[in-house]
């Protein structure tokens, strides 16, 4: 997994005309970035990573979790939805999140509003990311944690993502809903997620 400065990811967000937020505390950016050097390919992997930038007091905050922006083998091969799995469309969706229960056990960053996902059903072990398959709703793309057991970290996807944004380690999990919580108490409980892929970080 690469990880990647504040600066990049900042410049990378920008030079696509997304916003980027400074202004006071805790106002977070959240950037997810897939690993376009798979080619799609379902490695089953946590190989992208899952970027927070904020301020505190003027000073610079950042932060790079390994993490999947794909779903794992096992709901590539036994589809939910009749359409194909969920792979999440790249952009910046405003407010899409709000802090509650996933799957009714633990706070993480769950969806509120519609998203855009692109549906993969021939179960060729290749997300295959067409645009004539884009289906949109609210269908449980979440923030969320990997192992529940602290000081561990997972391995590979399997069950943990059908389409969910997943962080590996308990650890960096539990870190990352600190600061959201920080965000939710300064600015309201929603966030916006921007995905980006690693093909457009600017060096």
């Amino acid at each position: 997994m690469n990880c990647y400065t504040r600066q990049q990811i900042k410049d990378t967000v920008l030079s696509k005309g997304y916003k980027w937020f400074e202004s006071g505390n805790y106002n977070l950016n959240i950037v997810g970035v897939r690993n376009s050097e798979t080619d799609g390919v379902v490695t089953n992997k946590f190989d992208d990573c899952l970027t927070v930038s904020y301020n505190v007091d003027g000073e610079e905050k950042f932060h790079c979790f390994q993490a999947t922006t794909d779903p794992g083998t096992h709901w590539e091969k036994n589809l939910l939805n009749s359409k194909g799995v969920a792979i999440l469309v790249p952009g910046q969706y405003r407010g899409s999140h709000k802090i509650r229960k996933h799957r009714g056990q633990y706070d993480a960053l769950c969806q509120q509003k519609t998203l855009p996902v692109y549906r993969d059903n021939n179960k060729d072990g290749v997300y295959d990311m067409l645009e004539e398959n884009i289906d949109e709703g609210i269908f449980g793309i979440n923030i969320h944690r990997a192992t529940k057991w602290a000081g561990k970290t997972s391995t590979q996807i399997d069950k943990w993502s059908a389409g969910c944004q997943v962080i590996a380690a308990n650890d960096d999990f539990r870190l990352f809903m600190e600061i959201a919580n920080k965000g939710k108490d300064l600015w309201g409980n929603a966030f916006t997620y921007t995905l980006i892929e690693s093909k457009d970080i600017v060096a």
